[in-house]
């Protein structure tokens, strides 16, 4: 293990005064954009928000019937999104807890992603039972409580082909990027619900996770085939590859500094006969330009499902297969190593 990214053993975020951390497995977590609260969700019909510092739970969404696969919160921390198994999408006052609006649709929710000024929300309903992958964006109205919103969504298109996993805005109005089923990677006019521009072969298999840099530039992917990659937003070029011997199924971007965080790890079916090494259950840290692996944070018993960074950079968490989410914060050594050397890079 790098002494450079050794961090604070991992605090992790339970209270089992109150029942634990999660009674299944995670499915994402999110930070908000301050970075005091982490949100987090999973197969357990659950959301639960806690204080990032130190794990205290400050509490629950309670509403959904069916497992928790996606949540996103807005820049203001004021409304919260999630999407369902139980085929629903939710509007959530933050500050509260208070279910404020949910659409329905025929199949799970499977994605859903705030735009960067809070005015939109896309999200992605599974191809399932006879329905199509559709991708949906919904106009929010931010006036008043939140309670008053349109049931129709502004946009709505299915992806031809191979069914999307994962979408994002990026910083062009009424573009965005979608990871698909096949490997895929594309950019689509929501209005028009055409495809702007692919590359078919960005991943062999398929997409797990996509992550935006602050400034929507370029983007990481994590895949089922072992690799986590870096694209440029604008053309789709993949820029930095960062193999690995096991699945992926998440990949995040360390503002301030040249790092990517990938976590995955064999089923859980199939690692019941070897040891957690082999399993591979381990946060790695990869040099975002050298593409060479710097670290490992060890720590859960499962695969890591999701993986988020604190905007600042100060902290990241993973939650995982086993339930548990592990909020590891960087000590000082992680701040004062040169990760280019004795090379002085001017902002």
């Amino acid at each position: 293990m790098c002494n450079a990214l050794e961090p604070y053993p991992g605090r992790c975020v339970t209270d089992h005064a109150a029942g634990g951390c999660h009674e299944r497995s995670l499915t994402q977590i999110k930070f908000n954009s301050e970075g005091d609260l982490l949100f987090s969700c999973s197969k357990d019909h659950i959301i639960n928000v806690w204080f990032s510092h130190n794990g205290e739970r400050l509490g629950t969404y309670d509403g959904h019937n069916g497992t928790v696969w996606t949540i996103d919160v807005d820049s203001q921390s004021r409304f919260l999104v999630s999407g369902s198994a139980d085929n629903e999408l939710r509007l959530w006052n933050v500050s509260d807890g208070k279910c404020l609006y949910v659409w329905e649709f025929p199949t799970a929710v499977k994605r859903v992603a705030f735009s960067d000024d809070d005015e939109r929300v896309v999200c992605i309903t599974e191809q399932r039972m006879g329905h199509q992958c559709v991708i949906r964006v919904f106009k929010l109205n931010r006036d008043g409580d939140g309670t008053t919103q349109s049931l129709e969504p502004e946009h709505m298109f299915s992806p031809i082909g191979s069914k999307a996993t994962v979408c994002a805005f990026t910083y062009t109005p009424n573009l965005i990027i979608t990871g698909h089923e096949s490997g895929k990677v594309a950019l689509f006019d929501v209005v028009t619900g055409t495809e702007v521009l692919n590359n078919e072969r960005a991943h062999m298999d398929v997409v797990t996770d996509l992550q935006l840099s602050a400034d929507r530039s370029y983007f990481v992917t994590s895949s089922k085939d072992k690799t986590a990659r870096i694209h440029d937003t604008k053309t789709l070029r993949v820029l930095k590859t960062f193999a690995t011997e096991t699945p992926l199924n998440s990949a995040a971007l360390a503002p301030n500094k040249p790092y990517v965080l990938v976590g995955g790890g064999q089923e859980a079916m199939q690692v019941t006969t070897t040891s957690l090494r082999q399993g591979k259950f381990e946060t790695r840290f990869w040099h975002k330009v050298f593409e060479e692996e710097v670290g490992r944070v060890k720590g859960h018993f499962g695969p890591i499902n999701t993986i988020a960074v604190h905007p600042a950079g100060t902290s990241y968490a993973s939650g995982g297969e086993d339930g548990f989410i592990r909020v590891h914060h960087f000590d000082e050594s992680y701040f004062r190593v040169k990760p280019y050397g004795d090379l002085q890079l001017e902002d």
